[in-house]
């Protein structure tokens, strides 16, 4: 095991974890023991690693931003990485679209199927917080993404995970370093550089119990599915999704060969275990520190621009969420509501879906929150909103594990496009977690 490339360690993790999962399905006290003593260490895992998200963030763009030495080159970083990212979103919710109307999911799909799922899903606890929490953020206005971005209180936003504010709040002070002088800088510029190299070093540790975490979780995700009829009437539309969104990956891929001059086959490779972890924790959040790592390390971004375009890219870069938002807001219309498929109303779906992708959180299944958004913004009547989701709620956990996978290639690939055009992309130089071990010994 030893010999093994850590994505191998991982791959075998989660095909583990999800023969025991199906295992556990079928024996007696089998949910209840993957429950009580198996899910635990996966979540220990996602909490480990959102313990170093913030700290990370804040040390390696305070670092990044000091490093660049001129203001300007802030601003036309900050540009190229919002406008990529405009870019890829607008080509994943036109992706998206294209295949629903091609492919058609919803059309034809049996009124007892539609019937069971509504019995089943439209009260869910889950359905009703998705719809509560959509409602909050449509009436908090529409500048409140623009006002949630400057912290109050900057400890509350290190303890609420508020990426936005942490960004925000370290971009500020790594101006301000660069504005007082190198000489008075140097003492915090040290310590940030010294953090970030800690940090790193945790991820590397964090790393170690990577393929055990994710038998874990993904022992946790197969005991969750308990319905596989639904799951099998929903195979089509599930289909166009991960077929969408593998059309994405190839996208990112031909920027990648095309641009960097990079082989597809070396990025995958080199990025693998953040996807894996990305599939395993739905989170892209919750993944970012071993993005960052991967991203660094292993495909040579300098950590002024990994800094900087990685989290911001977290936040507000959701490709795989808005390629989803596309279809289920498209398929959910052709099984319920067909007189709203009109050219404008696309086209509408089209603009909310790149706003709403800008704000979603990067939390598990933030993409069902932002749809009903999408849904409402067209006129998707009220009273069917609860049957609407629904009617993809059974699949929408397995499709968020596939989506947030799209949503972290996308963040790594616009870093190198954004590393490649400002002349920071370099030959990789991956460190082990055992380097100095013999210097402490």
């Amino acid at each position: 095991m030893k010999k093994l490339a850590l994505h191998w360690k991982i791959i075998i993790g989660m095909v583990i974890g999800i023969v025991f999962g199906f295992i556990m399905n079928t024996i007696d006290g089998g949910k209840l023991f993957t429950t009580h003593w198996i899910a635990p260490f996966g979540k220990i895992f996602i909490n480990l690693l959102k313990l170093i998200a913030v700290p990370l963030i804040l040390a390696s763009l305070i670092k990044g931003v000091s490093d660049l030495k001129d203001i300007s080159k802030i601003k036309k970083m900050g540009l190229r990485t919002i406008g990529i990212y405009i870019a890829t979103t607008l080509v994943a919710i036109v992706i998206g679209l294209s295949i629903v109307n091609i492919a058609k999911p919803g059309t034809g799909m049996p009124k007892d199927t539609i019937e069971k799922i509504k019995m089943k899903y439209e009260n869910d606890a889950g359905v009703v917080d998705k719809l509560n929490k959509a409602n909050a953020t449509k009436d908090a206005g529409p500048l409140q993404p623009l006002v949630d971005i400057f912290p109050s209180n900057i400890f509350q936003s290190f303890a609420d995970a508020s990426m936005l504010q942490v960004i925000f709040f370290a971009l500020f002070v790594g101006i301000c370093l660069l504005l007082i002088g190198e000489k008075k800088a140097k003492p915090m510029v040290d310590f940030f550089d010294s953090l970030n190299e800690v940090i790193m070093k945790m991820v590397d540790l964090i790393m170690l119990f990577a393929p055990y975490a994710v038998f874990a979780l993904m022992a946790n995700v197969i005991i969750a599915f308990d319905d596989t009829e639904i799951l099998l009437k929903l195979l089509y539309y599930a289909l166009c999704v991960v077929g969408g969104l593998i059309l994405m990956i190839c996208f990112y891929l031909v920027l990648v060969s095309f641009y960097t001059k990079k082989s597809p086959m070396w990025f995958l490779q080199q990025i693998s275990p953040a996807q894996l972890l990305a599939f395993s924790t739905s989170s892209s959040a919750a993944t970012l520190p071993v993005t960052m790592e991967r991203v660094e390390e292993h495909l040579g971004v300098d950590k002024e621009v990994s800094g900087f375009v990685l989290p911001v890219g977290a936040t507000v870069n959701m490709d795989g969420t808005s390629l989803y938002q596309g279809i289920a807001a498209v398929f959910i219309m052709q099984v319920i509501w067909p007189e709203g498929l009109t050219f404008t109303n696309q086209i509408v779906i089209i603009l909310t879906a790149l706003l709403a992708s800008i704000g979603s959180a990067a939390v598990p299944s933030a993409g069902m929150v932002m749809l009903v958004i999408v849904l409402e913004s067209i006129g998707f009547p009220a009273e069917l909103l609860p049957i609407g989701l629904a009617l993809i709620f059974a699949v929408d956990r397995p499709l968020d594990m596939c989506r947030t996978v799209v949503n972290v290639t996308g963040d790594a690939t616009v870093s190198m496009l954004v590393a490649k055009s400002l002349d920071k992309l370099h030959d990789p130089h991956p460190k082990e977690w055992d380097d100095n071990y013999e210097n402490v010994k």
